[in-house]
């Protein structure tokens, strides 16, 4: 069976893609270069898909029309929120890249149509999260039969491709857990959202896994500002 794993660099699609290398017998890796702040994510998505020994490739899109701190750096990244690690943040912060999910989904299924893949697999987490529509599950089962509906190959020969999210619901120290079974590095794995070297330690994204490390009782690897 053949799989394609959307992968950002961060935690959870690092350790999905190590999770889908145990699962399928062939997987292949997908990152999007689309102009985001923290660019230096695709060079830890090679590292990470190098060490995995799975095929890597990037796809470079133009998001300079969907507005968000993000893909602008005239919007600022909201830091030291005050977060609910229960199940999302207060609201909605600006780091949402509206439908950025639906985008990367549409192209991972249509690279996985050509490629003969069978199942598309993703990291996306609906506990430790910041809140965003299109990490939900029900969002993931619609898009699954949106895109079949939209495949030739299915039309024809009936042949599905399915979305795995296999930490869709799991805390952040639950899927890091998984993925050091899984000899996950996380070592060159990156999460903040400030795209500056160390990690600033306070974004949403930073202080999700900062937290996270700390229940495992583990020393998270990566280098933070003082």
């Amino acid at each position: 069976m053949k799989a394609l794993c959307l992968l950002s660099g961060g935690i959870d699609s690092s350790t999905a893609l190590f999770w889908a290398k145990k699962k399928f017998g062939h997987v292949m890796a997908l990152s999007f270069d689309y102009g985001q702040r923290h660019s230096i994510e695709l060079k830890c998505a090679g590292k990470i898909a190098g060490i995995a020994g799975t095929e890597h490739r990037i796809l470079k899109l133009n998001f300079s029309m969907i507005k968000s701190s993000l893909t602008s750096r005239k919007i600022s990244v909201p830091v030291n929120r005050p977060l609910d690690f229960r199940g999302g943040s207060l609201e909605i912060p600006s780091t949402w890249v509206p439908q950025r999910n639906t985008i990367f989904l549409a192209y991972a299924f249509a690279i996985a149509e050509l490629e003969n893949c069978n199942a598309v697999v993703a990291g996306m987490n609906v506990v430790d999260y910041s809140g965003y529509p299109d990490c939900r599950p029900e969002f993931l089962k619609a898009f699954e039969r949106a895109g079949n509906l939209a495949s030739k190959r299915f039309v024809k020969e009936k042949k599905r491709i399915k979305i795995f999210a296999p930490f869709v619901k799991l805390k952040k120290s639950e899927i890091i857990k998984v993925g050091l079974a899984l000899g996950t590095p996380y070592k060159y794995t990156w999460s903040c959202y400030s795209g500056k070297i160390p990690a600033c330690g306070r974004c949403d994204s930073c202080k999700f896994r900062l937290s996270a490390f700390r229940e495992m009782g583990v020393k998270d690897p990566l280098t933070y500002r003082k």
